[in-house]
């Protein structure tokens, strides 16, 4: 298995992204910690890992607290000698954050995306690496989005914030290989299976019917279909295995052609 005996972290791991990889990594091998702000949708992800016969702890951390995820991430590596992946998947409920023009968006509402997505990246990963750099080895993880790269309607900070993820993806690569640390991103399209992508839509003012538009994100991509939680959850347990140690200091692009690298 290509995680086998790894201790992973999953920040957001309740969400729709950071359960699915979570699955993966423990299918892999992994132990697995599942994080979020909230106790019951970590316990159904653990669930349904035990019930595949994969090993899922759950705590309940802020991602947004660094002094949390700090006595967490020392709490762990007290237990199990080490942290060998770090994932951050959180995210924000997006219909606080899209569907005005940016004309017409006051500053604050703009800037809450950029400050909760970058300032929870900034203190996983931090973290993360003052567990690993003693050990000189560690993954550390996060997903962005196709808004990073190329211009969309509506989408308030949502596009700067995972623009600036993924600046901070090379910098803290830049910084960690050295010591053995590499730092990887992944960029999937829209995912349908997600809650987030109803949001959107209905944020927007839902301009069509959600069958609708499904059909237009698959119409975007290469093989004429979209992206499944599945797709992203399998390159995560790839790209945080061994099998990738020349990764490091990018975000792998899995628009699945909609977006030129």
């Amino acid at each position: 298995m290509l995680l086998q005996d790894k201790v992973a972290v999953v920040y957001g791991a309740g969400g729709a992204i950071g359960g699915a990889v979570a699955r993966a990594f423990a299918a892999e091998g992994a132990e697995v910690v599942l994080t979020g702000n909230r106790q019951e949708p970590l316990d159904a992800v653990a669930k349904e890992i035990a019930a595949d016969g994969g090993s899922a702890q759950t705590a309940v951390v802020d991602a947004l607290d660094g002094q949390a995820i700090d006595e967490h991430l020392r709490a762990l590596v007290d237990r199990t000698g080490r942290i060998d992946i770090s994932f951050n998947a959180i995210g924000l409920p997006d219909a606080e954050v899209v569907g005005v023009a940016l004309a017409n968006l006051d500053a604050e509402r703009f800037a809450r995306p950029i400050t909760a997505y970058t300032t929870s990246y900034f203190l996983t990963a931090s973290a993360a690496a003052r567990q690993m750099v003693p050990n000189r080895k560690g993954v550390i993880m996060t997903v962005s989005a196709l808004p990073a790269r190329t211009g969309t309607n509506l989408n308030g900070g949502y596009g700067p914030a995972q623009a600036a993820k993924e600046a901070m993806t090379r910098d803290l690569s830049a910084e960690l290989a050295p010591q053995g640390i590499r730092v990887v991103g992944l960029r999937p399209h829209g995912i349908p299976e997600t809650s987030t992508m109803r949001e959107v839509l209905e944020a927007r003012g839902a301009p069509m019917p959600f069958e609708q538009f499904e059909q237009f994100l698959a119409s975007t991509t290469h093989p004429r279909r979209a992206m499944t939680l599945d797709d992203t959850a399998q390159m995560a347990a790839f790209v945080a295995s061994d099998r990738a140690s020349g990764m490091t200091g990018t975000t792998v692009n899995l628009t699945m052609g909609s977006l030129d690298d």
